[in-house]
């Protein structure tokens, strides 16, 4: 059975660090900065870890699975 290849969009997106964990930047940030806060524009630039069932997706997606 052939390796399964990653899917491109995904890969640009998130990123898994070495323990395993899948991060990725906050929705939100590139839309109507002018009216966001200073606070809001700093949390939403920084990149989190994904949590719950799309974790799951996301690690098949890259082809880690």
């Amino acid at each position: 059975m052939p390796k399964q290849k990653p899917v491109k969009a995904l890969v640009k997106r998130v990123r898994v660090t070495r323990t395993g964990k899948v991060m990725a930047k906050g929705a939100g940030g590139r839309h109507k900065r002018v009216r966001k806060s200073a606070v809001q524009k700093r949390r939403l630039s920084k990149i989190r870890p994904l949590e719950g069932a799309a974790v799951k997706q996301i690690r098949q997606g890259l082809g880690l699975v």
